[in-house]
């Protein structure tokens, strides 16, 4: 069963732990099967990667790898690094800042 994930494509993300600590970027993909975001720009590693075609002259790449959805923190504009809390604004339910209240 996949667990529901508070942290959204295109969300502007704060790196908590890791060798990137204290980074901030946007999530390109969020993997709930395994638990996992890939952050641009963040958590950059080498892969050796296969020629392809004539044009394709392959070799040594750098790719964003994922990080664990834990060590992550979505970015308020004020507070910066906080948790998500949820309000029901009309119908609509809507994330918030835990600590200032503003909707994210």
């Amino acid at each position: 069963m996949l667990k529901k994930c508070k942290i959204h494509k295109n969300d502007t993300v704060q790196v908590l732990a890791g060798k990137d600590k204290g980074k901030r970027g946007s999530v390109v993909r969020v993997n709930l099967k395994n638990e996992t975001v890939i952050v641009s720009g963040v958590n950059i590693v080498k892969k050796a990667m296969k020629k392809r075609s004539q044009q394709d002259q392959g070799g040594i790449a750098e790719i964003e790898a994922p990080l664990n959805i834990s060590n992550v923190a979505i970015v308020c504009k004020k507070c910066g690094a906080t948790k998500i809390g949820y309000k029901i604004d009309g119908d609509k339910k809507v994330r918030v800042c835990r600590k200032c209240g503003d909707v994210l």
